[in-house]
């Protein structure tokens, strides 16, 4: 928390403003409007998985029409392309940016419009902040005239070129969940660059009530409106959305000074000065080969032995058995980061202390270069065995590890 979530908050009990609608909302959005520049429209939501909805609904996304997705991403991404009856179309990442990549983009659209399936949309991705190649993904995307859905949940402060994410897609989606940047306990926005599609969002969000002195209604319609009350979190973090960012941006560097001379270990930056990264998460990839057989489980089992959490990195959707039976382009870009790579802690309120048990535990495995076993069940089998298996063999690894 940033200092005057509760004064915000209290203005809003004082003006028995709870509802999803009231002064908070307003300013948050206008908040909001003022950070991104460029003159959009934002409309302040329940979820980013509703504002990635509204979106579809906006693009006129309908059953059967195929929607082109990121596979390296969280399922929130593409569950509201199913939400529609509408067809995931999975594409792989390249190796720069780890986000969509405009080569097997390119090679998608040819052929489902060989196919007679032309896509409707592109959802894009900011992996872990990280901003994807905006002008290459907006050349194919302009080239078959189809409109990009952007995906900013995990980048609200990071820019490219000077510009902040959440602008570049023709409708563009934030979260504010609780391990966002910031937080509205739970939240999302949608950005637009019309005041009418803003004005047709909220409609839609607030049960597309048709202007009557009764309650009339002509098409469907959904309770996605934040509330006064989650706003007015909202605007106490926007005063230190910065900060938060720098503190991202900290840990990092930590990593980066930690793992710099380690061999085998990759700390995920960007590829070069255009992009900027509010580091929502610090990941890295561990290579085996160069490491003695030191892997991301080790690692994760390792800090998970003092009491210190660290995540794979998102599963990627195609290998997903909810999305086993959909279309996927590329190659194996996106398969391999989730076989090497690990999420490392990376909250905004990390203390010193915190970060010096991180950088024992992680100093303590690979200073002798030696393979660590921890005594603790593994949640999940190796790594590569994941990669080549493309599924989970266990839940629990047969045998319990000895300490080395």
């Amino acid at each position: 928390m940033g200092g005057n979530e509760q004064k915000f908050i209290k203005e809003a009990f004082d003006t028995n403003w709870v509802a999803p609608m009231g002064t908070n909302v307003d300013l948050f959005e206008m908040d909001l409007k003022t950070y991104l520049s460029n003159n959009v429209h934002v409309t302040a939501l329940s979820s980013g998985t509703a504002a990635i909805h509204l979106g579809l609904i906006l693009l006129g996304i309908k059953a059967g029409d195929e929607v082109i997705c990121q596979s390296l991403t969280f399922t929130a991404t593409a569950n509201p392309i199913l939400y529609l009856k509408a067809i995931p179309v999975f594409i792989d990442s390249e190796i720069e940016t780890w986000n969509l990549c405009p080569i097997a983009l390119e090679e998608a659209i040819i052929d489902r419009i060989k196919l007679g399936n032309k896509p409707k949309a592109i959802i894009t991705v900011h992996l872990y902040g990280n901003p994807y190649k905006i002008e290459e993904i907006r050349a194919v995307a302009d080239k078959y005239q189809i409109p990009i859905l952007e995906d900013a949940a995990e980048a609200l402060g990071s820019s490219y070129k000077g510009q902040k994410c959440g602008v570049f897609g023709d409708l563009c989606v934030l979260s504010f969940n609780g391990n966002k940047i910031i937080t509205t306990s739970g939240g999302g926005a949608l950005v637009s660059h019309s005041q009418n599609i803003k004005s047709r969002a909220i409609f839609l969000a607030t049960q597309s009530k048709d202007k009557a002195i009764h309650y009339e209604h002509s098409e469907v319609g959904y309770n996605y409106r934040l509330s006064n009350i989650s706003a007015s979190i909202g605007r106490g973090q926007m005063e230190k959305l910065d900060e938060f960012v720098n503190l991202r941006r900290k840990m990092q560097n930590f990593y980066k000074q930690l793992f710099e001379n380690v061999k085998g270990v990759s700390v995920f930056e960007v590829p070069n000065e255009d992009y900027f990264s509010n580091h929502w998460l610090s990941v890295i990839t561990i290579n085996p080969s160069e490491t003695n057989g030191i892997d991301c489980d080790d690692l994760r089992l390792a800090l998970e032995s003092e009491n210190i959490e660290s995540r794979f990195l998102w599963k990627p959707l195609h290998m997903q058995p909810l999305h086993k039976d959909f279309p996927y382009y590329g190659g194996n870009i996106a398969e391999s980061l989730f076989a090497k790579g690990l999420c490392l802690p990376s909250g905004s309120n990390t203390t010193e202390e915190e970060k010096a048990r991180i950088q024992n535990v992680i100093k303590c495995l690979f200073k002798n270069k030696i393979k660590k076993k921890i005594k603790v069940k593994s949640l999940f089998p190796k790594r590569q065995r994941l990669f080549e298996d493309n599924m989970l063999v266990n839940f629990f690894t047969k045998n319990r590890l000895e300490t080395s």
